[in-house]
């Protein structure tokens, strides 16, 4: 594979990390430790991938409707999110320099795109510019947004002891739901019109996500304005 297709491999995940760094303009994270979340989403492939390819073997070729839901639902979006999740809720939360809502999003979406971009380069290799190009529009804005979502309640989370245990399993549980849904349409094989909802889930989704966002920013001017 050439240079040229691996710099477009993860491109658009470094764009991201750059837009969502940016956000993070009141309170910065310090850089090391968004390089280490961003390993830790690099790192988390392997157990996703490791357990998918566990339960593909049990699950067996059968493309049933039964079997694409499990397959989308818990082989895929469930290890692969709770890979990720798990670096997230079990390290990086507990970091001192977690000190405001938005840093939940932050930190998620480096291991979201961490994970996105070592997955692209797997991909890229495979099919070529064409895949570059598909997942550029489709695959990399998807796992922003359920990095986005993850990070939002994980944020939330950390400052709201009251409602903690229930916020975090929606960090969790959401995220898998959307990629769950995700790829059920584009692996299911009965109605391929169908995988066309999957491009139209992540525009829809991406817009509630951008208020999302807002919110988070908004949350963290308030929060400088409190400490000034």
């Amino acid at each position: 594979m050439s240079y040229t297709l691996v710099i477009l491999a993860i491109a658009p995940a470094l764009a991201f990390c750059g837009y969502i760094i940016h956000k993070d303009r009141f309170d910065k994270e310090p850089i090391w430790l968004m390089l280490l979340a961003f390993f830790f989403g690099v790192f988390s492939i392997f157990p996703a991938g490791v357990t998918t390819l566990i339960g593909e073997s049990i699950l067996g070729t059968n493309a049933s409707i039964i079997n694409t839901l499990i397959h989308a639902f818990l082989l895929v979006a469930l290890s692969e999110e709770f890979a990720k999740f798990f670096f997230l809720r079990y390290i990086l939360f507990r970091r001192k320099e977690f000190n405001e809502p938005l840093d939940g999003i932050v930190y998620s979406v480096m291991i979201g795109m961490g994970f996105a971009a070592f997955e692209n380069i797997f991909y890229v290799a495979e099919g070529g510019i064409g895949i570059v190009l598909m997942r550029m529009l489709t695959a990399i804005p998807a796992h922003a947004i359920f990095a986005i979502v993850m990070g939002y309640y994980i944020g939330q989370a950390k400052f709201d002891i009251t409602h903690k245990d229930d916020l975090i399993r929606k960090a969790l549980v959401y995220p898998t739901l959307l990629h769950g849904a995700y790829d059920f349409f584009l692996f299911q094989k009965n109605i391929p019109a169908l995988s066309l909802l999957s491009i139209i889930g992540v525009w829809i989704a991406g817009k509630k996500v951008f208020y999302i966002l807002k919110n988070a920013s908004e949350q963290a001017a308030e929060n400088k304005d409190k400490r000034i």
